[in-house]
């Protein structure tokens, strides 16, 4: 194993944060080659496990702009992976809707986020860990919106 950089000793929290994503995200696509999905496969699962969810939601999840989502959820759409429906109760919005194509790769999907987690160090007893990312992640969001940054 590569010797750990000495900038590690003294990187916040955060960027621990920011490296795993990108290295889990990393592991996912060369897992799956020749989809041309990247970072979109999470928002397939998140579809998939919140049918009728919004763009809305995604963004709350990911923090990423609404634009950039729109523009990722027009690929997933234009690659038969998710469909979108108006919603009957707000006409502006968007229900999001997973197609067979992505509940077929979803298994696999799962299969090698489980894989890659086991291989990082993260097993289903972490449930306290899981809890308490969950946590500081809710609260971000909520501060933010307080914020209206």
């Amino acid at each position: 194993m590569d010797k750990i950089p000495d900038v590690f000793d003294n990187a916040p929290l955060i960027g621990f944060i920011h490296n795993i994503s990108k290295n889990q995200l990393k592991y996912l696509d060369s897992q799956i080659q020749g989809l041309n999905l990247g970072r979109e496969v999470r928002y397939i699962m998140i579809i998939y496990d919140n049918p009728n969810c919004s763009q809305d939601d995604l963004v709350n999840i990911y923090g990423e702009s609404k634009a950039n989502i729109a523009k990722a959820l027009k690929k997933l759409e234009t690659q038969g992976y998710i469909i979108r429906k108006v919603n009957p109760k707000n006409r502006r919005k968007y229900m999001l809707k997973t197609t067979k194509k992505a509940e077929e790769l979803v298994p696999k999907i799962r299969q090698i986020s489980l894989d890659w987690e086991s291989k990082v160090g993260i097993d289903e007893n972490d449930y306290e860990l899981k809890e308490k990312i969950k946590k500081i992640a809710i609260n971000s969001m909520n501060i933010i919106r307080e914020d209206k940054l």
